[in-house]
């Protein structure tokens, strides 16, 4: 994007900021809904600096502006901010303040914080209110100052809304009503007010496609003892799905009156919101006249593990799509060096191979294909006018997943594409000994990813690395693909929720190394919680591995590796062998043969070890 565009665009926006009164303006990356991904509608960051990464904000006052973002896009906001007059600030970095530490640091006594208040989350607003407090500062939340500048802003979005059959959900709407009525009477709530798109999605078994990968429908909904109510386009709906919420008995209502009918509430109920997801625009509706019970979406946790018809579609496939990925890998191998091949050309062939599954929706998230140097930027997309062409060396990240009707998949491998140096099979062999560490961790039930996390980082950190984000997030069911509340990350950070890891649970296991201007390395699979063994000492639990596609022998060098790592290598490979060999052609399966060292003499002297990820 021009430099100068962008310059002319907080220009005029330093122009409205001054025609309202307001000293600090701020645009997070969010829709009315506190979304990871949004809907085009909804990209006024990128818009107003150019940056487009999934994550970050933009604060803009009349000297200048800073974007905010997180270690996966630092390499990335570099590139896109240059020359755009955006000072990025490195989250968590030593010495960086957060936002809020530098409003408290910049803004005078008196001043004014400005922000749309339907895309600011009520935990954020709060915050931004307590802090500033000392300095008086106001708050003005009910102005969308893009709204005069960006002139051709792409529309609303109102997708076609599907049902989902219960079949395939596991769990009827009653029965999910049932359990989340039941866990706000323990709560002290007669009411929800549910703003979470895919909880909204889970809890209805509905999906939408307002946002590009992740099947949600703009929507909000409200449940009480007397009633259901969803806030939808209605134009989204077609008879099929407005004869489904009839017999459901659930209540529709337009989406764009749910201000007003919030005010029309009789007062003094006691409703549970969830701050950091419900706009302080609501927020601030409801607490006038109501009561709230400030707490977490029951819906969370109940979606968060997965039913028994759940967890055998996502095994069935993630089969199959290990299965694409698999099939991929070899044609790569196969004809790199002997046709162009480009990072986007690449994604594109692996999409073809995850079409051919008759259940395949769509991709879960844009295809993250990385050569070499592109590959130290974790969340890195090749552009027509800007990507790199595969040659016969070096590595090739791909970072990728599907949407089928029965899963959601998240799978990432690093492939080798030729020579490559010692240390960047050193580096190799430290994230395929984290990443096998995980997957064969055992612990008591009642630890969060907090406990576990040091098992994927530790080969990594023996070396003086790191990766400056988590190991796993959870996985949703035809769902988005980041989900919590469980997840795999080391860091403290006062405030943050962790959430225990339960039986039924999904979740990512990705260390990586990014070294900036070389190379990116990344190995994930996704795993299931299990339960074990109880005994005296309380009870065990375990992972079950659902993902199955080869490792890369040619970047492992074994004398970086304990005996043990060894062995968890050498199992999973001889698994992957046999889970995916009966569906390839004969070509295929000798050289997954040879790619997973599936007839290794390894476990003739080591054979205590063949088990370990049975």
């Amino acid at each position: 994007m021009e430099n100068a565009l962008i310059q002319g665009r907080l220009a005029a926006l330093r122009s409205q900021m001054k025609e309202h009164g307001i000293d600090y303006y701020m645009i997070p990356t969010a829709d009315y809904h506190s979304s990871e991904y949004v809907n085009d509608y909804f990209k006024v960051r990128e818009y107003f600096c150019g940056f487009t990464g999934s994550s970050g904000t933009l604060l803009v006052w009349q000297e200048g502006a800073g974007l905010w973002t997180d270690g996966r896009y630092f390499i990335q906001a570099d590139h896109e901010l240059e020359g755009t007059g955006v000072t990025l600030f490195r989250m968590r970095d030593e010495g960086v303040p957060d936002i809020t530490e530098f409003l408290q640091q910049n803004m005078k006594q008196g001043q004014t914080l400005g922000f749309d208040g339907r895309v600011i989350s009520a935990q954020a607003g709060k915050d931004y209110e307590k802090k500033l407090e000392e300095k008086q500062i106001s708050v003005v939340y009910d102005t969308d100052l893009s709204e005069t500048i960006w002139s051709d802003r792409p529309k609303f979005p109102a997708g076609k809304v599907t049902v989902l059959d219960e079949k395939i959900a596991g769990r009827t709407f009653e029965e999910k009503r049932s359990d989340v009525m039941e866990k706000l009477e323990k709560e002290g709530a007669d009411a929800f007010l549910l703003t979470k798109l895919d909880d909204l999605m889970w809890l209805f078994n509905i999906r939408g496609c307002d946002v590009e990968c992740n099947p949600v429908a703009i929507s909000y909904g409200y449940l009480s003892k007397e009633c259901s109510v969803l806030f939808i386009q209605k134009s989204a709906l077609d008879e099929s799905v407005w004869a489904y919420l009839n017999e459901k008995g659930i209540q529709v209502e337009e989406y764009g009156n749910i201000v007003t009918w919030l005010q029309n509430l009789p007062a003094q109920g006691k409703i549970l919101v969830d701050d950091r997801f419900c706009s302080y625009c609501l927020y601030k509706t409801l607490s006038e006249k109501q009561t709230l019970v400030e707490k977490r979406n029951p819906t969370e946790i109940l979606k968060a593990i997965k039913n028994p018809v759940e967890l055998a579609n996502m095994e069935k496939y993630y089969l199959k799509d290990s299965l694409a990925l698999t099939k991929f890998i070899y044609w790569l191998k196969k004809n790199i060096g002997k046709m162009e091949i480009t990072e986007i050309t690449a994604a594109d062939k692996l999409e073809s191979f995850r079409r051919e599954i008759p259940e395949c929706l769509g991709l879960s998230f844009p295809t993250i294909g990385g050569y070499k140097a592109n590959a130290a930027m974790m969340h890195y997309e090749a552009t027509p006018e800007s990507h790199a062409v595969l040659e016969p060396e070096g590595l090739f990240l791909v970072d990728s997943g599907g949407q089928y009707l029965g899963a959601t998949t998240d799978v990432t491998r690093t492939i080798v594409l030729g020579p490559i140096s010692d240390e960047i099979k050193m580096h190799y062999t430290a994230v395929a000994a984290g990443m096998l560490q995980m997957t064969n961790a055992r612990w008591l039930h009642g630890c969060t990813g907090r406990n576990l996390d040091i098992l994927a980082r530790q080969p990594v950190w023996n070396i003086s690395l790191d990766y400056k984000c988590g190991t796993g997030h959870g996985v949703g069911y035809i769902l988005n693909v980041h989900e919590g509340p469980q997840g795999l990350s080391w860091q403290y950070a006062e405030g943050r929720p962790e959430a225990v890891i339960e039986a039924g649970m999904d979740v990512t296991n990705e260390p990586g190394i990014y070294i900036e201007g070389s190379h990116g390395i990344r190995i994930e699979n996704v795993m299931v919680a299990e339960n074990g063994v109880k005994n005296e000492y309380g009870q065990f639990m375990h992972f079950k591995t659902i993902t199955w596609v080869p490792l890369d022998m040619e970047a492992i060098d074994e004398k970086y590796m304990t005996e043990t790592q060894r062995a968890y290598l050498y199992a999973y490979q001889k698994q992957v062998f046999e889970k995916l060999s009966p569906y390839l052609d004969e070509e295929e399966r000798e050289w997954l043969r040879a790619e997973t060292r599936a007839d290794s003499t390894f476990f003739l002297h080591k054979g205590e070890n063949e088990g370990a990820f049975s």
